[in-house]
């Protein structure tokens, strides 16, 4: 049991936390723990509504980040709020689900604005032909680009199977990410099996 002294100190911190961040009431701050396929940017988006430099950093310096591209699932993360920010879960949960039914990919419920504009543009499903080993690949490729995120982003590169924006063309439903990435595989490598290959070879595909 921790003694009174131990529980003062830290009410303390907290406070002085709070007066750091600006003047804001350390208890409006948020906590929040790190799920698969999270990144800053989805959780920025998540809490703030967008994902900009600012609301990265936000969360970076609040958590003394060393390497913003480097969070681990289960780690608890202070979100700085002044009260206002409400979480909204994004296609995380449902992506996770998809990692154990691949053969039903989830729509991304991502609050990015510009993604919530391209599914309009997309087909409703898609179903791919990938099964047993080739489906198993595919699954495997997919943890090792993004967790299985629909909504991961690494720089030019975007969503479960981290493809470029030129090869998604505006759409980044979880349908058409699902479509691309087989096109895509298919017409490099002629199968999942062979770009899984390819990625325990290069670290890539």
């Amino acid at each position: 049991m921790k003694s009174l002294k131990t529980v003062l100190l830290s009410t303390a911190v907290l406070a002085g936390f709070g007066l750091f961040l600006g003047g804001k009431d350390a208890f409006a701050d948020e906590q929040y723990t790190v799920q698969s396929g999270d990144t800053l940017s989805t959780i920025a988006t998540n809490f703030y509504g967008y994902s900009s430099d600012d609301t990265i950093n936000a969360i970076v310096e609040a958590n003394e980040i060393a390497d913003k591209n480097l969070i681990f699932v289960g780690e608890a993360l202070i979100i700085p709020t002044d009260g206002t920010a409400t979480y909204t879960e994004s296609a995380n949960t449902t992506a996770a689900a998809s990692v154990q039914q691949p053969s039903e990919p989830a729509a991304s419920q991502s609050s990015n604005t510009q993604s919530a504009a391209a599914s309009t543009q997309s087909s409703s499903s898609y179903s791919s032909s990938a099964s047993g080993s080739e489906a198993s690949a595919k699954e495997w490729i997919a943890n090792k680009e993004s967790g299985g995120s629909y909504t991961a982003t690494n720089g030019q590169y975007y969503g479960r199977y981290q493809l470029t924006n030129s090869y998604l063309n505006g759409d980044y439903s979880a349908a058409n990410q699902e479509k691309v990435a087989d096109e895509y595989v298919a017409s490099r490598y002629g199968s999942w099996s062979a770009a899984k290959a390819f990625w325990e070879a290069n670290g890539w595909y």
